[in-house]
């Protein structure tokens, strides 16, 4: 049976990364990366059960990303499952992004992404992954129903490719969709939920859109040139 890693990026996630690990632990070892936390994301990550990565000082979400896809090829995992320590991603869906990875054994998905229901969302963030959503099946030449959502499993070769990129934040997502077109990796897409419980976000929608134009201008040179 292949071995599969729950992947958890946290910075200042303390009051909520214990509930998150717990759930996870439940499908899954789980591995979390502390990104230069200054609270206690750690130690309540290591208290539910993690192995926990630290990262110092804060690097942002692409470079907690590698880090752990790093530790997981190191200890011959086949996939990792990635998912935010904030709660915005039900950790009872995790077999669905498994079962999509087993549906088709002679070619199995190198990514599955979580699609989430854009109706669902804030009218501020509803409207710009939407837009995103437009403009980077514009800029790769497909359709993509969701290219933000970080819940997402991601395989071996994928992982692999995807260590020498220098993109730190959450534009590493975006161009983690544009590595597996270009290189004509299989993805797949599982419905998931579309959480938001009042808790404060490190996003700031319209300057995350903004940033996430450059990274579709990126994407775009990334599928073309092969």
């Amino acid at each position: 049976m292949a071995t599969i890693l729950a992947l958890i990026p946290g910075y200042q996630e303390g009051p909520r990364i214990a509930r998150v690990v717990e759930g996870a632990r439940r499908h899954l070892p789980v591995v979390v990366v502390d990104d230069g936390s200054t609270d206690d994301t750690a130690s309540q990550a290591e208290a539910a059960g993690a192995i926990v990565i630290r990262q110092v000082p804060n690097q942002g979400k692409g470079a907690a990303l590698r880090a752990g896809f790093r530790y997981a090829l190191e200890h011959g995992a086949e996939a990792v499952v990635t998912l935010d320590a904030d709660g915005q991603h039900d950790t009872a869906e995790i077999p669905a992004f498994l079962a999509a990875f087993d549906a088709a054994r002679a070619e199995r998905p190198e990514l599955v992404v979580g699609r989430r229901n854009f109706r669902a969302m804030p009218p501020a963030r509803r409207l710009s992954n939407t837009l995103g959503r437009l403009i980077f099946s514009a800029a790769v030449g497909r359709h993509i129903p969701d290219n933000q959502s970080g819940y997402r499993l991601i395989g071996r070769r994928l992982m692999t490719a995807l260590l020498d990129s220098d993109e730190a934040g959450f534009a590493f997502e975006v161009e983690m969709i544009a590595r597996c077109i270009a290189l004509d990796l299989p993805i797949a897409w599982v419905p998931i939920r579309t959480i938001y419980a009042g808790e404060p976000s490190h996003i700031r929608p319209w300057a995350h859109f903004a940033s996430f134009l450059r990274a579709s201008r990126d994407a775009r040179r990334i599928v073309h040139r092969g």
